[in-house]
């Protein structure tokens, strides 16, 4: 693409527990690639999550919501405090999430599930069955229970009660749908839909829409799967699945349980997306799937690999730079490869001949040294073949 004329305008969200450590670990990541692909950042960190209710009183001020819808794309890193944990609690940093989805009209939360050969081991799954896996999750994001009215507590003479409402309007499934049977064209053109339309109206809605907008897709194949019969599936055969689309419930708990396939929750990035376009590129929220793990917060032990590729899936979707993704991803394979591991990598297999235990910043280190690794091998590639043509002449 051509350069952009000034510096790609950041939020960067580090938020509570490991956030800090994975978003700095990803933020010397993206600005290598910078670096090496001729663009810049400018950067604006804001606070969001509970150390904005430390803060503040608030987990977001309208003003930083305000500073996000702005920016090119938002780097978030994680929200959660133990401290906030209370369901009576009046504010938790969780509203924070929910709220900047709504606000910044991300419909859409894309995962990607791949397992990188070296990583087979460290999966639970029998490794003869994670040949192939190669899957996007599309997770509706704006609709659904956590979004509908009313919610709540209820006292009764007969005691309390609660209620939660599913909601889903025609277009909001339509507009999540139709993004991903054109992400299946652009894969191996295989598209499965999961529902519960044996028992929920608003399942058979989603059914219905599928169908409907399948007519607009014809080189692309459909199926429908109930929720519970694909959770079984994603276990026992998870290289049968391309592109899968669901509502944000479903969505939320498949993209958890297909983690296990890659052997760390650590490994997985996300990307939210939204249908306002940028200069660049479409605007988004890019975070690891992880939580915020206060437990390991400010030990250097986690694996920031997740950022990282969140990182990549920015520069595709939100700032135009395909090559400089790419590239991002080769390196943290060749790290990989390379034997660097963080303790979550290390636990399932145990320290094996020529593993180096790293941490979280340690880890980042590798993977920036893998980019300009890969980087210099092209320059004298190049060298060597223009230097072969010189020869020939």
């Amino acid at each position: 693409m051509t350069q952009p004329a000034a510096p790609y305008r950041l939020v960067v969200v580090p938020g509570d527990g490991i956030g800090p450590e994975v978003i700095a670990g990803g933020r010397r990541v993206l600005e290598a690639a910078g670096r090496l692909f001729g663009f810049g950042f400018e950067w604006r960190e804001v606070l969001i999550g509970g150390v904005a209710i430390d803060a503040y009183g608030v987990p977001m001020r309208d003003e930083d919501m305000a500073v996000c819808r702005d920016s090119d794309a938002v780097y978030f890193g994680a929200i959660g405090d133990p401290k906030y944990d209370d369901p009576k609690a009046r504010v938790r940093p969780e509203q924070a999430l929910l709220a900047l989805r709504k606000g910044l009209g991300l419909y859409a939360n894309l995962r990607p599930v791949t397992v990188q050969p070296v990583l087979r081991g460290s999966s639970p799954v029998r490794e003869s069955l994670l040949e192939g896996v190669d899957m996007l999750i599309v997770r509706e994001l704006t609709g659904g229970l956590y979004f509908g009215k009313p919610s709540e507590l209820r006292v009764t003479p007969a005691g309390r009660e609660v209620v939660d409402t599913l909601a889903y309007t025609e277009q909001e499934i339509r507009r999540v749908v139709k993004l991903a049977f054109e992400l299946a064209q652009g894969r191996r053109k295989k598209l499965t839909s999961v529902d519960k339309a044996n028992v929920l109206s608003s399942s058979r809605l989603w059914r219905t829409i599928v169908e409907e907008v399948k007519a607009e897709y014809p080189d692309v194949t459909v199926e429908h799967r109930l929720v519970d019969a694909c959770a079984m599936t994603l276990i026992q055969r998870p290289a049968v699945f391309d592109v899968i689309v669901t509502e944000n419930l479903f969505g939320d708990i498949l993209s958890d349980e297909a983690s296990v396939l890659a052997g760390s929750l650590g490994m997985l990035p996300s990307a939210s997306i939204c249908e306002r376009r940028t200069a660049y590129g479409l605007h988004g929220m890019y975070e690891p799937i992880h939580g915020s793990a206060p437990d390991i917060a400010g030990r250097d032990v986690a694996n920031p690999l997740a950022t990282i590729l969140s990182g990549a899936m920015m520069l595709r979707w939100s700032l135009g730079q395909p090559a400089a993704a790419e590239a991002i991803e080769r390196a943290v394979a060749d790290a990989l490869v390379a034997g660097y591991r963080t303790p979550d990598l290390v636990a399932a297999t145990g320290d094996q001949p020529g593993q180096k235990r790293v941490g979280t910043q340690a880890m980042a280190d590798a993977v920036v040294a893998a980019l300009e690794a890969g980087a210099s091998q092209k320059v004298g590639a190049a060298s060597a073949g223009a230097g072969a043509k010189v020869a020939v002449r």
